[in-house]
């Protein structure tokens, strides 16, 4: 049964993915480049000025929504998780080393569309009586299109979203964390899955505000320990960055050498998997980030668009490119597992000569491992994706749950049933398939992203004007 269903939605991906995604990412990104002048470069500076020039891993409780900082560490914790270790290391292993120069690529566009997400999340979030905030895509879905277009898109991506981040998208999470463990620590899947499921039943349960204050102390604290670990590796290996860096631009218009196939199909391998990658990772055009970015206190919607843009920024740019450069240098440019023929199925080191099994879960422990020995890697590994996957599980579980404020005009009931649904989903991502999981998150993923892009594109008159907003 698993294989049946497994053998049909990764078809379905495979369609989506390969054409509508590609085509969907890489245009919105586009248009809203050029229509914004390229505000991903005007503004970057001020993004940054904005995150880091007033920097606090204690924001405090607010009231009505959340400072500037702490929507934006909110929106990385569920940025940054297992697609910076797990999913780049995958896109490379099924895509090459070149996959990572269109993750790039899609980044760079994607930091203008996920400064059109938070600006139109600012524009159209709602304040209700008690002073509690309300946003995101829904929000600027029913301001697009008025009526029943409007309502009906908005549905659609609310249960998109809740079976994709809330449920389906913990599992993975849930699960890298339980296989990394067990192949660290020797902790039994099941065991991980029920302290899991304890620790998020305690946070989920305290709302959006003690989210916050996880997520503010998290996401600066476990991002310095994985890059530190990350450069130690590099500085190890450093004579061998020159052709990492080779290898990534060589393999994105070359990759019929790696992959095998014609050319045509290899380049569609290549950028279809840095376009779905790409979005599990810095997750612009999907419309999860914008449920954060609407909870941020900020004096003009401009200001968190720029603030968003840095979050896609950190995560591509830096936290997912110190992955891949670690994974390329130690498996493919070091000891040329390219060189042997080698991908997913089998891996041999050229420096000791033994084989092992790599995958998109185990590429980086091996990675680290063949620096500062297995036991280290594994460790080291898996103590970072405890911490990146589950800061991704509680801001996921946020966004869920707004969507099932939506859908259910704020019921406390439905929102606690959500919440004990998805504690069982976290527990059961321990126990199943990996590829599985992988394939149902993106599945749902993709569907997100549809009425997402179709509202963006619809008010972009909006996101341009709040683009000139910084000038004089």
């Amino acid at each position: 049964m698993e294989e049946k269903l497994l053998g049909i939605v990764a078809k379905a991906n495979s369609f989506l993915a390969d054409y509508i995604l590609i085509i969907l990412l890489v245009g919105t990104g586009l248009f809203f480049t050029f229509k914004t002048k390229f505000v991903q470069i005007r503004c970057f500076g001020e993004g940054m000025k904005k995150v880091f020039g007033n920097i606090k891993l204690s924001g405090g409780k607010q009231s009505g929504g959340l400072s500037s900082f702490q929507a934006l560490a909110t929106a990385i914790a569920a940025q940054v998780g297992t697609g910076n270790i797990v999913g780049a290391s995958g896109a490379i292993l099924v895509g090459g080393p070149g996959a990572i120069f269109w993750m790039w690529v899609i980044a760079f566009l994607g930091m203008a569309t996920i400064y059109a997400e938070a600006t139109l999340a600012q524009e159209t979030r709602e304040v209700d009586a008690n002073g509690e905030v309300h946003g995101g895509p829904v929000y600027y879905m029913k301001k697009a299109f008025k009526g029943g277009f409007g309502k009906f898109l908005a549905v659609f991506f609310s249960i998109a979203t809740i079976l994709a981040l809330g449920f389906m998208g913990t599992m993975v999470q849930s699960n890298s964390i339980a296989e990394s463990c067990n192949t660290a620590f020797g902790v039994p899947g099941w065991v991980v899955g029920l302290i899991l499921a304890i620790v998020s039943a305690f946070i989920f349960l305290g709302g959006i505000q003690r989210i916050a204050s996880v997520t503010e102390k998290l996401v600066p604290i476990m991002a310095c320990i994985f890059l530190l670990g990350g450069f130690a590796v590099l500085a190890v290996n450093i004579k061998y960055v020159p052709t990492t860096f080779g290898l990534i631009f060589k393999y994105a218009f070359t990759p019929d050498a790696l992959i095998g196939g014609g050319i045509g199909y290899a380049l569609k391998t290549a950028i279809s998997q840095g376009a779905k990658r790409g979005l599990f990772s810095n997750e612009a055009g999907m419309g999860s980030t914008p449920h954060a970015h609407a909870q941020a206190k900020v004096e003009k919607p401009h200001d968190q668009g720029v603030v968003a843009m840095v979050g896609v920024f950190i995560d591509t740019f830096v936290v997912l490119t110190v992955t891949a450069l670690v994974v390329i240098t130690m498996l493919y440019a070091k000891d040329g597992a390219v060189l042997n023929g080698l991908t997913e199925d089998a891996y041999i080191s050229a420096t000791s000569g033994d084989a092992a099994i790599v995958s998109k879960t185990s590429a980086m422990q091996m990675a680290i491992g063949s620096a500062f020995g297995t036991n280290f890697g594994n460790i080291f590994v898996a103590i970072c994706l405890l911490f990146f996957a589950y800061s991704t599980v509680i801001g996921w579980n946020f966004f869920g749950k707004v969507n099932v404020q939506y859908l259910f005009k704020n019921s406390k009931i439905a929102v606690a049933v959500y919440s004990i649904i998805a504690i069982v989903f976290i527990f059961l991502g321990t126990l199943v398939s990996n590829n599985l999981v992988w394939e149902m998150t993106d599945f749902f993923n993709y569907l997100m992203v549809l009425p997402n892009v179709i509202a963006l594109i619809a008010l972009w008159k909006i996101v341009v004007k709040n683009s000139k907003s910084n000038k004089k």
